[in-house]
């Protein structure tokens, strides 16, 4: 019998993982978040700004809210490895969203293998948010002759559940 070949365009991969914490304020307590994502990943971390003023939580537009970082290629395979491992290899099937990409939450960093409890620094959890995607994306953001992404070319929540299950062994629940 001959095997039949899959088309690579329809090869689904792993864009990017990106890390966030959303510490809700800045100063001392952004600091401690940032350092956990510099511990985690061995980059240094962007922050996010708020996008709107809320004088209930004292946030004005434009200040510093929160930090990410987003790792790509065989980093961002190793620290997916790593939070599925902290969730015991298992995803909520609401996780993923209609385009494919999924994310999860993680309540504790010193659970991820090889962290420790610092005491100067405290508990921080943080969220993973990670992007599928398929050859042939580009002409989606290119600069000359942009079009959408065709209905055939998108992931499907099916076809991201089925990825998630055969790449990194994890139970759909």
């Amino acid at each position: 019998m001959t095997e039949i070949k899959q088309n690579p365009m329809k090869e689904i991969r792993l864009e990017k993982v990106v890390i966030n914490i959303g510490v809700g304020e800045g100063g001392e307590k952004l600091e401690k978040a940032s350092t956990v994502l510099k511990l985690l990943t061995n980059r240094t971390p962007t922050y996010t700004k708020a996008k709107v003023t809320n004088r209930d939580f004292g946030i004005r537009k434009g200040m510093n809210i929160g930090c990410k970082v987003t790792l790509r290629h065989k980093e961002a395979e190793e620290f997916l490895k790593k939070a599925f491992w902290v969730k015991n290899n298992k995803l909520a099937s609401y996780s993923i969203d209609p385009e494919g990409n999924f994310s999860m939450g993680v309540s504790d960093y010193t659970l991820i293998p090889g962290m420790k409890y610092n005491p100067e620094i405290g508990i921080f959890g943080f969220d993973v948010c990670a992007s599928l995607m398929r050859r042939g994306w580009r002409i989606k953001y290119r600069k000359r002759a942009k079009h959408p992404i065709g209905k055939k070319h998108r992931i499907t929540v099916e076809e991201a559940k089925e990825f998630i299950k055969k790449q990194y062994n994890v139970e759909i629940v």
